[in-house]
C-alpha cells in the first residue's frame, strides 16, 4: 500500500515539475492556461509607385493602415520613378506591389512582372464585386485570357473649371452642368478678348486626349498595333479643337498654366486639378460637368484607372494580398474620398464623403463631377505614348493652318506606322 501511495505521489510531483518548467518555445501561457500563438515574423513589402503617389498619401492610405491592422507588415515606398522600372526589374531588386495607370500596363507586360490576382483573391476571400464593374472589365481586357493583374484604387475624373472673377468682369453668365461642346465653343467666344493690353482666353486644356478619350479613341490598337488615327472619329475630335482654337484671342496652348498662374484663362477642361488649386488660394474658381459630345451625353474621358498590383516575383504574396485588402477597404477608401480622390468602389457612402477633408472645396459644385461617366477604354498599345506625341504635333499643325485635317491625320498615320516598324514589332 505504501509502495502504491509513493508511486502516485511521485507521479503527481513529476507532473507539477513539468508544468513549472513552462510551455514549449512556440507558445506562452496566457490567462487560464490558453496558449498564445507566436507572432508572425516581420515582413517588409516593397512598393514601386510607377504611377506617382506622394509620400504623405502613401503613409495615410497604405503604410499606416497596413501597420495598424498587421503590425508585422511594413510597406516601404521605393524612391524611384517610372523611368527606373525596367532597371529595377533587370537588377532583380525586391518588388512586391506596383501602383500603375491602366494605360501603362501593355507597355510593361514584356517584363513578366504582373501576376494574376484571382487565385490570391479567392484564397483571401477578396470580393471583386465591390468595384465598378466597367472598371474591372477594363482591367481584364489588359490581359490575354481575362486575368486580373490588379484592382483599381482610384478613377480619374474630368471637370470644367472656371474663373468666376473673369466671368464677373465681362458680365457673362457662369458655365453650367450639362453643356455640350457646342455650348462650350459659344461660351469660349464670349470670354476670349484682348482688354487693357491683357490677352484673356476662353478655354484651353492640357492635352489632345481630352477631346479624343470621350470617343474611346487610341492612336494604336493595343492588341494588334494597327494604327487607328485616320478615321472619322479622329477627324471629329480634331475639328472640335479647331473650332475652339480658331476663335480670335483664344490661342491653343494645351496648357493649364494660364488658369492657375496668370489667371487669364476663363475655363479649363481637364482631370483632377485639386493639388494645383490648393496652391492657388487667391483664385476664385468653381467647377461644372465636363462638356459632352451631343451623341455621347454625360460622358467624359475614358476609364482612366490607378491600379494596385502584386508582382510575380514577390516572396510575400499572402502579405501583399493583405496589404491590398487594407488599401481597398471601405475605411481607407473613405479616407481617400475625403481627400478628393474618386474611389472605384461602388459603396455610395464612400462617394458621399468626397472632398469633405479639403476646406477649399466647401461650397464648390462637386456634384457636377458625378453627372458624367467615363467612356469605354480599349487596351493601350506599348506605342501609345509615341502615337499621342505624333498626333499632338500634327494637331498643332492643323489648328495653326499648316495642314488641312485630312492631311494631318494621314501624315500622323504614316509617321506612327514608320515608328512602329522601326521598333521591330508586329
Amino acid at each position: 500500500m505504501k509502495t502504491k501511495l509513493a508511486f502516485v505521489c511521485g507521479t503527481v510531483m513529476t507532473l507539477l515539475a513539468l508544468a513549472a518548467c513552462g510551455a514549449p518555445n512556440n507558445v506562452s501561457q496566457e490567462g487560464e492556461g490558453k496558449p498564445k500563438v507566436k507572432d508572425p515574423d516581420p515582413v517588409t513589402l516593397k512598393l514601386f509607385a510607377y504611377n506617382p503617389m506622394s509620400e504623405s498619401d502613401f503613409k495615410k492610405l497604405i503604410a499606416e493602415p497596413v501597420k495598424k491592422k498587421y503590425p508585422y507588415i511594413t510597406v516601404e515606398l521605393l524612391s524611384k520613378n517610372s523611368t527606373q522600372f525596367e532597371s529595377t526589374i533587370a537588377a532583380k531588386e525586391d518588388m512586391d506591389l506596383i501602383l500603375m495607370w491602366n494605360g501603362s500596363v501593355n507597355s510593361n507586360k514584356q517584363y513578366g512582372i504582373f501576376e494574376d490576382m484571382t487565385p490570391h483573391a479567392r484564397k483571401a476571400g477578396f470580393d471583386f464585386g465591390r468595384f465598378d464593374p466597367k472598371a474591372m472589365e477594363t482591367i481584364k481586357e489588359l490581359s490575354d485570357k481575362g486575368e486580373i493583374y490588379g484592382v483599381p484604387y482610384q478613377i480619374q475624373f474630368y471637370a470644367l473649371y472656371y474663373n468666376k472673377d473673369l466671368f464677373d468682369k465681362f458680365g457673362v453668365p457662369y458655365p453650367k452642368d450639362g453643356m455640350t461642346w457646342e455650348d462650350t465653343v459659344e461660351l469660349t467666344r464670349k470670354m476670349s478678348r484682348m482688354q487693357d493690353g491683357v490677352q484673356y482666353s476662353g478655354f484651353d486644356t492640357d492635352t489632345l486626349s481630352r477631346f479624343t478619350y470621350p470617343l474611346s479613341l487610341v492612336p494604336v490598337d493595343g492588341k494588334t498595333d494597327k494604327v487607328l488615327v485616320n478615321s472619322d472619329a479622329y477627324k471629329k475630335a480634331f475639328e472640335l479643337g479647331k473650332q475652339l482654337y480658331s476663335i480670335p484671342d483664344n490661342p491653343g496652348k494645351l496648357s493649364t498654366g494660364r488658369f492657375t498662374k496668370e489667371k487669364t484663362l476663363a475655363m479649363v477642361g481637364t482631370v483632377n486639378l485639386f493639388d494645383q488649386l490648393e496652391k492657388t488660394p487667391d483664385l476664385n474658381w468653381d467647377m461644372v460637368q465636363f462638356p459632352s459630345y451631343k451623341e455621347k451625353p454625360n460622358t467624359y474621358g475614358m476609364y482612366d484607372l490607378n491600379i494596385v498590383m502584386m508582382t510575380s516575383t514577390s516572396k510575400h504574396k499572402d502579405e501583399a494580398m493583405k496589404a491590398i485588402e487594407v488599401f481597398l477597404s471601405d475605411e481607407v477608401q473613405t479616407l481617400s474620398s475625403t481627400m478628393g480622390k474618386l474611389s472605384a468602389l461602388t459603396n455610395p457612402e464612400i462617394r458621399k464623403q468626397f472632398g469633405i477633408g479639403l476646406p477649399m472645396l466647401k461650397g464648390k459644385n462637386l456634384q457636377g463631377i458625378f453627372k458624367s461617366s467615363p467612356a469605354y477604354a480599349p487596351p493601350f498599345s506599348m506605342h501609345h505614348s509615341k502615337g499621342n506625341e505624333i498626333l499632338k504635333k500634327t494637331f498643332l499643325d492643323y489648328i495653326g493652318d499648316k495642314k488641312d485635317v485630312n492631311t494631318a491625320l494621314r501624315d500622323a498615320e504614316e509617321e506612327i506606322t514608320r515608328y512602329i516598324k522601326s521598333q521591330g514589332t508586329k
